[in-house]
């Protein structure tokens, strides 16, 4: 296997494990550095969205306690069942308008200007969120997820939809849209990492079933070094951020968000990275 992609390979799965959780997107960092790193083309596509499992199962270890009782209760516990049925709810609008208009996504929106503006609004609407918040503190509705009704599923779902705009970050648009419904910010969180679950292992076999004839085993040692690396690195960034959301609000992501927006614009204007498709 040449070393160099091996490293590259590496740099990526490190790139998508610390920014899959955060309100960032995952997505418009995973596309400058595999620029900057020249290591791009329809393969990479694939292999930035298989990588994706990694982080999913930093998830699953992290909550396995939780995981594991919610299996365990599908078949006699009125709260996993309701908890199951929730993430599946939440799951749907994502992953239908994902199928029927993923193509047409791509070919429209994923460009400079629309991912960058998509990194601004974000970074605004959650300086808008935390500023109402602090004008008017206000008890959240929900405190657990395991309080939460079919219908604020179904919501926050709904918002999970706005992050296949590339840029807009799916963590994001969870825990922000979570907490504009009345959840409160561990709990916002907390369902995001699960949701994260079945949209991603969703994603990874898609992509894996519609780009099979691509795909060869020699692509495996790459592939499994993206996904390890995906994996240690969200498992750090999920302990840090839960500790984090303690004591801190997204304010400082909000201005990331908008510089990286920024960046975004400059880099394409001057031909530092090719954002295209």
């Amino acid at each position: 296997m040449d070393i160099i992609l091996a490293l590259k390979a590496l740099i990526m799965g490190l790139v998508e494990g610390f920014t899959e959780f955060l309100p960032i997107s995952s997505t418009g960092h995973l596309i400058l550095a595999g620029s900057l790193i020249d290591f791009t083309g329809d393969k990479v596509k694939v292999f930035e969205i298989v990588i994706q499992a990694g982080a999913m199962l930093s998830v699953c270890w992290e909550f396995r306690e939780k995981i594991m009782a919610v299996i365990k209760g599908l078949f006699h516990d009125p709260k996993s069942q309701k908890f199951a049925l929730n993430l599946i709810i939440a799951f749907v609008p994502a992953a239908g308008l994902g199928v029927l208009f993923s193509k047409h996504i791509k070919a429209v929106l994923f460009a400079p200007m629309p991912v960058a503006l998509a990194f601004i609004i974000g970074g605004l609407i959650i300086l808008w969120v935390e500023r109402r918040h602090k004008a008017n503190p206000v008890e959240a509705r929900i405190e657990s997820v395991e309080d939460m009704s079919a219908l604020d599923a179904f919501k926050i779902g709904c918002a999970q939809a706005f992050a296949l705009i590339p840029g807009t970050s799916r963590s994001g648009a969870t825990i922000i849209g979570g907490m504009i419904f009345g959840l409160s910010r561990r709990a916002s969180t907390e369902f995001s990492f699960f949701l994260a679950i079945p949209t991603l292992f969703g994603a990874t076999i898609y992509s894996l079933y519609k780009e099979r004839a691509m795909l060869s085993a020699a692509d495996l040692p790459l592939f499994g070094i993206g996904t390890v690396a995906a994996f240690l690195s969200a498992f750090l960034c999920v302990r840090w951020l839960l500790r984090f959301i303690s004591s801190h609000d997204f304010t400082g992501f909000a201005w990331y968000r908008i510089v990286f927006g920024v960046v975004i614009i400059v880099s394409a204007y001057n031909g530092w990275v090719v954002w295209a498709d």
